[in-house]
């Protein structure tokens, strides 16, 4: 079989030797489209593939069309908003995602932004520590779970809403489970956002919930810009002068943000949360292993088109 890793933006050289020797040891060839600039570069690659390994690359209905052979596709990572499932299920095609593997990297990040700018975006003057806040996360996942065993490390109090997770599985854990997602926003300091970008999810995170949240408060984006109604968060940003909003992806009306609300929020520059070595690594070796199995036994454990 061939296995082809379309990247636009590529994966570290250990990343790529170590898949490569994953996929010849399973008996199958592998083939690197990199830093490609013209998508039908990619519709020309993908054409007589089995198998497909993408990082945040968009695998469309016309990716899906051009591919052919196309047996199995695997997203690095643990976001897939950017597979058409519908698509591939049409096709027959297993489309997978590496839950888990970006999860660390991902939870250091939220810690790492709730300290910047807790601290002014570290400029002269008093700022503020996490030890004895509040941490609500939303959605008590793989990076939701790091994020609340990192954050008791500071001497935070964790509270969680995720109604997909049984309350004695998080109270197990010493959280504490938040009846409502209104009571989640309004108990806690720093909330942390961990959903998915779907139908239910999209603006979800509006002002409802924001004005909720107590004075000093401050949302936490490692998820995805869709879930927040951005209209809705300039207008509780203008009413509170207290809320703060951080985010790992930069909001449609960032430039906005940042000229109205200064060093009340921040964006990073890029996408980052999955952007370390280690992470870089394991996700793509993941990816690899996933549908080397598939092949071998038929594994479809982390299908997302059921």
């Amino acid at each position: 079989m061939k296995v082809l890793v379309a990247t636009e933006k590529p994966f570290s050289k250990i990343a790529v030797d170590q898949i490569r020797e994953i996929v010849e040891k399973g008996g199958h060839t592998l083939a690197l489209l990199e830093k490609y600039t013209d998508v039908a570069q990619f519709y020309e690659a993908v054409a007589n593939a089995d198998a497909l390994i993408v990082r945040s690359d968009k695998v469309t209905r016309e990716v899906i069309a051009a591919a052919k052979n196309l047996k199995i596709v695997v997203r690095a990572g643990a976001g897939f908003d950017n597979l058409d499932l519908a698509a591939c299920t049409e096709r027959g095609i297993v489309a997978m995602n590496t839950p888990g593997q970006n999860s660390n990297a991902v939870a250091e990040l939220a810690i790492g932004m709730m300290i910047y700018i807790s601290r002014n975006c570290f400029t002269p003057g008093t700022g503020s520590e996490l030890k004895g806040k509040t941490l609500g996360i939303q959605a008590y996942g793989n990076v939701g779970r790091l994020v609340a065993e990192h954050a008791k490390s500071f001497g935070m109090k964790i509270m969680a809403f995720d109604p997909f997770v049984p309350a004695e599985k998080i109270q197990a854990e010493g959280v504490e489970v938040a009846a409502t997602l209104e009571e989640l926003y309004e108990k806690s300091n720093f909330v942390s956002l961990h959903i998915p970008a779907t139908e239910q999810t999209k603006g979800s995170i509006n002002y409802n919930l924001l004005s909720r949240m107590p004075k000093g408060g401050c949302l936490v984006n490692t998820a995805r810009k869709e879930v927040i109604n951005e209209a809705e968060l300039v207008k509780v940003l203008e009413e509170r002068e207290d809320l703060k909003y951080v985010t790992d992806i930069a909001a449609s009306n960032q430039a906005e943000l940042n000229e109205k609300f200064g060093k009340r929020v921040f964006a990073t520059p890029k996408k980052m949360g999955a952007e370390t070595a280690e992470a870089n690594v394991n996700a793509g070796v993941a990816a690899a292993n996933q549908i080397c199995d598939y092949f071998a036994t038929g594994n479809t454990r982390f299908q997302l088109n059921k």
